[in-house]
């Protein structure tokens, strides 16, 4: 019988230099030096980029020839960043080892931002400071030298979206509940664009933390080109920049940085990206805009919103939210912001389905009875790396043009699968089921029917005789013990537990208080 020859699988290039990277950071807490290896990834990505095109024009053949390389306009024309000799990648690959080494990556990103305003603010210049080693620091650009990210053939592989994308996931994972404040999970985002499919128009997400959203929305476009096919076979762009337009807001000006060099890696137009300290409640960048898509992942039951300031605000058109928690805050701000063809699609806590507290009951049952509310997904545990708090996703739609005054629940709550110990993902088939799901059930073009656990249209009427609960546990017809939940009941059976217990540690004390009495008999007795 032959022998069965074993193939090694070659570890993905994001991964090799995940695993090496770490290495280098030894104690430096994760959330600092994510921006010192984020920010060495760009500056090569940008600096691989120039050198091909210098080259090109240095060489001076075919639509090259008489062209300038250090001439700024040749590379604007190409859409591509010009970087100045003591900034470029060579020059200082070649001071790695110097203890200036931290200093000198410093002074290349101010160049860098001087010749190129658009990058004016984003860059980080963290690697002249004392604490970051500058051994370690020479081994990580060593290390990053090793990766060819910004040429034409690196660019169609998409190998520094790939880098990128995945160490803002292990940063994430590594600064723990921080770090979801700057990064949503992956098929969370997909899950999001996948059920809004943002083709055309304006794209808004006023707590953008990395920009996640934005990117998903530039390759949701570049994976479903056919949609331009169909239209009368008029010849379209496949440029995603060509059919929509991106504007964000972020209140942490580190996060915003991330956010501008991961939308600048991938040529997206970041320049309606924003931010302010003050955030999108007190300072709102886009007073104006109205936003066909919204996609966003706010803060989870945000208590220190400043809602005691906005009381009378203009976005409150179905009722005061609580100053101490901004949840339904948030949903008026997207209702506010949106277009009256325009889709809302966002992550809150699952809290927001069920709460009464200060006028949020209130809220809701104005939002179902204005047939707002298009679509509630509960979504599985263990997706977030932040938070333990069960969540769910919102779809809003303020002019339904079929499927008025009903709500399609989904519970995805047992889909998903474990990825490590702690975190859980929804695999690329369940993001399909639940997306097509919602796209049949919207639009009638396919045929939908309801799933005994899984989904069920349910009137406005119904939701109203529940009293404008919106779990979709209450509606997809299987028993939901964390959705139903009896208090006197399990209160009862905690009780039987604990006497239970209790009986237990008695009948062991006493045991215990025999054994002692004989020990001490045999010790006195030899005495």
């Amino acid at each position: 019988m032959a022998k069965k020859v074993k193939t090694e699988v070659e570890e993905p290039l994001e991964k090799k230099l995940w695993k090496a990277a770490d290495k280098l950071r030894k104690n430096m807490d994760a959330a600092e030096y994510k921006h010192v290896a984020l920010g060495l990834i760009f500056l090569k990505y940008i600096s691989d980029a120039f050198e091909e095109l210098y080259n090109k024009l240095k060489e001076g053949k075919g639509e090259y020839e008489g062209a300038a390389p250090e001439d700024k306009n040749e590379y604007v024309a190409e859409k591509v960043f010009y970087v100045p000799p003591s900034a470029r990648w060579t020059w200082l690959q070649g001071r790695a080892k110097l203890p200036t080494i931290g200093k000198d990556i410093d002074d290349a990103m101010d160049a860098i931002e001087k010749d190129n305003p658009s990058l004016k603010g984003v860059l980080p210049k963290v690697y002249a400071q004392e604490k970051l080693d500058k051994g370690s620091l020479g081994g990580l650009v060593d290390l990053v030298s090793t990766a060819t990210l910004g040429t034409k053939e690196a660019q169609s592989k998409d190998l520094l979206g790939r880098v990128f994308e995945y160490f803002l996931g292990e940063f994430a994972l590594a600064e723990g509940k921080k770090g979801g404040q700057f990064y949503t999970p992956e098929s969370v985002v997909k899950l999001l664009v996948e059920m809004l499919e943002p083709y055309e128009g304006r794209v808004f997400d006023p707590c953008c933390g990395s920009g996640g959203m934005f990117v998903q929305s530039e390759k949701f476009i570049k994976h479903h080109q056919d949609y331009y096919k169909k239209n009368n076979g008029k010849k379209l762009s496949l440029n995603p920049a060509d059919h929509i337009s991106i504007y964000g807001q972020e209140s942490n000006q580190t996060t915003w940085r991330l956010a501008k060099m991961n939308l600048a890696i991938r040529g997206i137009d970041s320049s309606n990206v924003k931010w302010n300290n003050e955030g999108s409640f007190l300072n709102d960048a886009h007073k104006d805009l109205k936003a066909d898509f919204i996609i966003a992942n706010p803060p989870f039951n945000d208590s220190d919103w400043s809602g005691e300031l906005l009381q009378k605000d203009a976005r409150w058109t179905y009722g005061t939210p609580p100053s101490g928690n901004a949840n339904y805050a948030w949903i008026q701000h997207f209702l506010y912001h949106l277009s009256s063809n325009g889709q809302a699609g966002f992550v809150l806590s699952k809290g927001s389905l069920t709460t009464n507290t200060s006028n949020e009951g209130e809220i809701r049952k104005a939002l179902i009875e204005n047939d707002l509310i298009d679509c509630i997904v509960n979504l599985p545990a263990k997706l977030f790396l932040n938070t333990q708090i069960p969540a769910c996703l919102w779809f809003l739609r303020k002019t339904k043009l079929k499927q008025k005054k009903k709500i399609l629940f989904i519970d995805a709550r047992n889909l998903g699968i474990l990825v490590n110990r702690r975190t859980k993902e929804l695999t690329h088939d369940e993001i399909r089921t639940i997306a097509e799901t919602y796209h049949n059930w919207r639009t009638g073009d396919k045929p939908y029917n309801d799933i005994a656990g899984f989904c069920k249209t349910v009137s406005i009427d119904e939701v109203k005789e529940l009293k404008y609960v919106v779990t979709p546990g209450r509606y997809v017809g299987l028993p939901d013990e964390e959705d139903d939940f009896n208090f006197a009941e399990r209160f009862g059976k905690l009780k039987m537990e604990l006497e239970s217990q209790i009986e237990k540690e008695n009948t062991l004390n006493k045991l215990i208080a025999k054994n002692l009495s004989k020990i001490n008999v045999k010790v006195e007795s030899n005495v």
